[in-house]
């Protein structure tokens, strides 16, 4: 899947970065290469210089990402604390994160009890050095030649957190703190890390105490449709993720009825419950997951813990090769590209039992009646070929177009109508909060393509929605 996104600021700091691998002999080259993801280079290809070019120029840029995070977490390249700042920015603003107004912070910055967050001193300023730039002096480089001259050091940022926070305690409130580390004019990705930083275990080692700063930042966040929210469990501490509560996937989802190669009878057992039932034919041709689903997503341990009890298999291994079989019955036979897609996304990642459930066929409409008594345009889309259930109520959607899609005469006619109808869908799942991802029924063709594609793919949409093993 083309990934489109301009990274040719991502791709002039990381460069600037790799001209530090300079250091190195030729021999030490080729194996800092290959750690941080880049092509290896002959060493009669040049100079060094011309070596690390040359290597550099074959990354892709959806690769940079990749690159970038090896950059951050190795010591093969001396990495400055403003560099390091700059390459994060970039590195976690390609997750999308949601928007924080500069007001909002300010208004939850002067809402916030700064004794109360800095209350374990050492734990504090590590997440202040994480995820800020604590030894920057604020000073002009000619300012900071004067004082070398003159045999003095300069005060850095963490000095006078030490002095107002620490050792003159209510010198500074928390505005004063966020305005001093830049919160206010930072990127929305590193204000989030913050905030979640702040009511993390690590820093408040008190349930209570994370539950009421939480709900203060929240009273100033909800307004501009984020909020923080508990998303796990760190040791039995709760662990808070800023997240969007535009989305509609914030309902919980229930009944999801898939893996039905045929459209399902259907009829409410009790609608005020919104209990449902299959009723003719076969009930076992269509599944419902009907427990409610966790606020980290729908896992593959959730989907076959609920085959087991409802199938009553003593096994759990058995069950979890029996729910596999059942699913990939559920394909159509005409798509070699789906099948090869979730044969795939179960060889890549086994499936953990903390993995995303791949539900296949899941139907999105329902309708008794007929398109022909509705009307062409009463379905847009009934069924998807692929939904994940994703911490936060995210929702992302994988489909694969056969030529079906936007062809008639078997694939020998192009269909402009046919075209408009899956765009015109693609908004409306849009619109309800659904990532939509295509892949070409071409790409999938054959099962080492479609693993080859799904491990690249797989890592980034799952860092996109932070998804955590």
């Amino acid at each position: 899947m083309a990934d489109n996104r301009d990274r040719s600021a991502l791709r002039s700091l990381v460069g600037e970065v790799i001209g530090g691998l300079g250091s190195l002999t030729h021999r030490e080259l080729n194996p800092a290469f290959e750690q941080l993801g880049m092509p290896p280079v002959p060493d009669d290809a040049g100079s060094k210089r011309d070596r690390i070019e040359l290597s550099f120029s074959q990354v892709p840029d959806d690769e940079l990402p990749q690159v970038t995070r090896r950059i951050l977490e190795q010591s093969q390249v001396h990495v400055s604390p403003s560099l390091r700042y700059r390459l994060e920015d970039l590195l976690w603003e390609e997750d999308a994160p949601p928007e924080i107004p500069k007001k909002a912070r300010r208004e939850l910055a002067r809402a916030l009890d700064l004794s109360e967050l800095a209350r374990h001193h050492d734990r504090f300023l590590r997440l202040l050095e994480r995820l800020w730039i604590a030894e920057d002096s604020g000073l002009s480089f000619e300012e900071l030649e004067g004082l070398v001259l003159n045999g003095m050091r300069p005060v850095t940022v963490r000095d006078r957190i030490e002095r107002h926070v620490f050792r003159n305690s209510g010198d500074w409130s928390a505005e004063d703190l966020f305005d001093n580390l830049g919160v206010f004019e930072a990127g929305d990705a590193r204000c989030a890390r913050f905030l979640e930083g702040l009511v993390s275990a690590d820093v408040l080692l008190d349930e209570q105490l994370q539950e009421k700063t939480a709900d203060t930042i929240n009273g100033h966040l909800r307004a501009t449709g984020v909020e923080l929210r508990v998303t796990g469990n760190d040791g039995g501490y709760p662990v808070f993720t800023v997240v969007s509560t535009r989305l509609p996937g914030s309902r919980r989802p229930k009944n999801i009825i898939f893996a039905s190669s045929t459209k399902p009878d259907i009829r409410f057992r009790s609608s005020v419950d919104n209990d449902i039932e299959i009723v003719g034919g076969n009930p076992d041709d269509t599944l419902v997951y009907d427990r409610e689903i966790p606020i980290e997503g729908l896992r593959w341990r959730d989907l076959h813990a609920w085959w087991q009890d409802t199938r009553e298999i003593e096994s759990e291994t058995e069950a979890r090769g029996d729910l596999y079989q059942r699913l990939l019955k559920s394909l159509p036979d005409n798509s070699e590209g789906q099948k090869n897609l979730f044969v795939a996304y179960h060889q890549i990642l086994g499936p953990s039992p903390a993995d995303p459930a791949l539900l296949p066929e899941v139907w999105l409409h329902w309708d008794h009646r007929t398109v022909r008594e509705r009307g062409p345009q009463a379905l847009l889309r009934s069924r998807m070929d692929f939904l994940l259930l994703l911490p936060h109520g995210q929702r992302v959607v994988l489909e694969v177009d056969g030529s079906q899609h936007y062809t008639r005469d078997r694939g020998r006619t192009p269909d402009t109508g046919k075209y408009a109808a899956m765009v015109a869908a693609d908004r409306d799942l849009k619109l309800r909060g659904y990532d939509v991802f295509r892949f070409g029924h071409d790409e999938l063709q054959r099962l080492d393509a479609a693993q080859a594609l799904l491990q690249q793919f797989l890592p980034d949409v799952f860092r996109r929605f932070r998804v955590s093993g």
